[in-house]
């Protein structure tokens, strides 16, 4: 199966005063149909110009991006506009039209396409119905709050009837609780309308709350990408390993300690494993931390031990770990 979405040796230079600044270097992913699919990085790291990379908003200075076999690139200016017709967007400040009603906001786009009024009323409002606020439809976005402008925007982009939905910082405005409903709908449409979704984010919790694969960007390189479950167990490069323990910096008794990260199984979540481990090694461990996280609906198990300063019985540990098929990272040599 062809990606959706393929880039390919994508390079952005920009002019700054007078510096070069490399935005982006040689930049290489497929996104498939279907997907849900971070991109994510601190800030200044160059999501946000891949992102818009994607519809041509800014054009690479050198690489390919394939939208659904066609290569932007060599598209004249109307072909690209029609290809941005498949290509939605939403953006962390919502960008609603702040003197129409909700209603005519999601009408909007219909009507620079030429839909009759009457017919893209009808359908504005079945946006509505999907994205929860049929009963908002004659609110004006300053009486909405923020997680209902952003269902106002989605409603917008689904009026287009996009293949691609990009999401820039979508949830960045929000609190914790409108940010997982606002997930939660991305998931729904997704699952009912086969939309692929890009997300860029600075926050690892989002990737893992509705992703199934994740770029990791750092200083507008690929630093890792491939499947979250994957990444989250055993993360390899550095910028992935700072990403998903940057939880971890209140526990100060790691630092030049031999400490170890776990990742649980779904099988061994239900065994008393470090009890059975402390019993076998007859020696004790100390729990520095222990999470539960919700990868894209599955619950994963974490925890940090630190282990008796021993050797021998350390290694003991390590490989009894092992064969009860956890995950184990040694974290010695970068957390603390």
């Amino acid at each position: 199966m062809e990606p959706i979405i393929k880039i390919e040796h994508l390079d952005k230079w920009f002019k700054v005063k007078d510096m070069d600044v490399h935005a982006l270097d040689d930049i290489s992913l497929d996104i498939y149909k279907g997907e849900i699919y971070g991109i994510i990085g601190m800030s200044g790291a160059g999501k946000s110009t891949l992102v818009r990379c994607l519809n041509f908003l800014e054009k690479p200075t050198s690489g390919d991006v394939i939208i659904d076999g066609r290569n932007l690139a060599k598209l004249s200016n109307k072909e690209l506009r029609a290809t941005r017709k498949d290509i939605g967007m939403i953006f962390q400040h919502f960008n609603l039209l702040m003197q129409r009603n909700v209603l005519d906001n999601v009408c909007f786009p219909m009507e620079l396409v030429g839909v009759k009024k009457k017919e893209a009323r009808e359908k504005a409002l079945e946006y509505l119905k999907i994205v929860g606020l049929e009963e908002k439809a004659k609110a004006y976005p300053a009486q909405l709050s923020g997680g209902q402008k952003q269902r106002v925007a989605i409603a917008r982009v689904l009026a287009s009837d996009p293949k691609i939905l990009l999401c820039d910082e979508a949830t960045s405005a929000l609190d914790p609780q409108t940010t997982k409903s606002i997930l939660q709908l991305l998931k729904e449409i997704n699952q009912k309308y086969g939309i692929t979704i890009v997300i860029i984010t600075h926050e690892m919790t989002v990737v893992q709350e509705i992703c199934s694969h994740v770029a990791i960007i750092d200083h507008g390189k690929l630093a890792e990408h491939g499947l979250v479950s994957d990444i989250f167990t055993a993360p390899k490069s550095k910028e992935a390993k700072k990403l998903i323990y940057q939880g971890y910096e209140h526990v100060s008794e790691m630092k030049g300690n031999r400490c170890v990260r776990i990742v649980f199984s779904e099988n061994s979540s239900f065994e008393p494993v470090i009890g059975n481990m402390v019993l076998s090694c007859k020696a004790p461990v100390n729990i520095l931390y222990a999470n539960t996280t919700d990868l894209n609906g599955v619950a994963k198990g974490e925890m940090i031990l630190q282990l008796p300063e021993d050797i021998v019985i350390g290694d003991q540990m390590i490989e009894y770990l092992k064969k009860a098929k956890l995950a184990v990272e040694v974290l010695e040599d970068y957390v603390g």
